[in-house]
């Protein structure tokens, strides 16, 4: 009986050793980690998805391995990265028109929630976008473009790169602001629009800097001003939209962001904010960001998190008062 009990107290004695030992968790990470983007490869999100991500990769002593999910404007990519495991291994890569427009405008379309589904991370950059006009159009610059529309409802239309898009939406914004009617023309191929701008096709048109500035620097399209209400490096020499008084609330930021899955662990999200606040800061990724027209932000979990809900009430407010619906 004592032999009995003194080999029983050895084998609980070891299994207490070796127990905790082996269920330590082991460090993050320790496999590739994959980052989905729900753009094809080549596009603007791709682009600078894979300006970060291999030095993200790096920073974690680890792999990031990008995988594009295309399909639906970003929603089905963005629904895979929704139902992923929370364990670190699957982020996504996204930008304001799937996270926050695209709920608003297709409802029965999209089946995620941002703030539900996913734990923000970190916005990587921002840019302002830019409202362009043909060369020979008759205004010249916000007092007299706003007057133009005023006393035109309805005559001068305006470009974007299809309805429900955040180009979409900052045209809506000017004219719900400022009362004016500018008539929305959606396409299908946003890279067709400044072809077709220098080509007297159409009127007014609302892109991003890197799909305007060389053209306005060239003196072939006019830039009236951009959506953000400060100065852009952007957009060198290009006001703000809010400088005038009827477009003061004018406020419109393309953003580029690192989500995970809503239960990741609080240690991990911190983990990956770090490294990637750290990658922002090196200036060949600075460099390259810029040159995909993109300003670095990387601020925390908690920013991110706050400017999302800011930018989904004001979102909302609009497009419940322009009705606009992508259904």
């Amino acid at each position: 009986m004592r032999l009995f009990a003194a080999r029983f107290a050895a084998l609980f004695a070891f299994a207490a050793a070796v127990v905790p030992a082996n269920a330590q968790t082991p460090a993050y990470p320790n496999r590739p980690i994959t980052l989905l983007v729900p753009y094809a490869a080549g596009g603007s999100v791709d682009a600078v998805a894979r300006v970060v991500a291999d030095r993200l990769g790096a920073k974690l002593g680890g792999n990031v391995v990008i995988e594009n999910v295309a399909g639906a404007g970003g929603v089905i990519g963005t629904q895979r990265a929704a139902r992923a495991d929370a364990d670190g291994y699957t982020l996504l890569f996204s930008v304001e028109s799937t996270m926050i427009i695209a709920k608003l405008v297709s409802p029965s379309l999209v089946q995620y929630d941002t703030t539900r589904d996913f734990q923000p991370i970190s916005m990587v950059g921002s840019s302002p976008l830019v409202l362009l006009a043909r060369k020979d159009f008759p205004a010249n610059n916000m007092a007299e473009l706003m007057k133009l529309l005023k006393e035109n409802p309805g005559k001068y239309n305006y470009a974007s790169s299809g309805v429900g898009t955040s180009l979409h939406l900052a045209g809506e914004m000017i004219n719900t602001e400022g009362k004016v009617q500018m008539v929305h023309v959606p396409y299908k191929v946003g890279a067709q629009i400044p072809t077709d701008l220098m080509g007297n096709q159409i009127d007014l048109a609302v892109l991003p800097p890197v799909m305007a500035m060389q053209n306005v620097k060239a003196g072939n399209i006019k830039a009236f001003g951009i959506t953000e209400p400060e100065p852009s490096p952007l957009t060198p020499g290009v006001p703000s939209l809010a400088d005038t008084p009827e477009l003061k609330n004018v406020s419109v930021t393309v953003w580029y962001g690192l989500f995970a899955p809503i239960k990741t662990d609080p240690a991990i999200v911190e983990k990956l904010h770090q490294a990637l606040a750290s990658v922002v800061k090196e200036p060949a990724v600075v460099e390259k960001l810029m040159a995909a027209g993109v300003r670095v932000v990387g601020n925390s979990p908690k920013e991110f998190s706050d400017f999302l809900a800011a930018e989904t009430a004001k979102f909302s407010a609009l497009v419940k008062a322009a009705n606009i619906k992508a259904e």
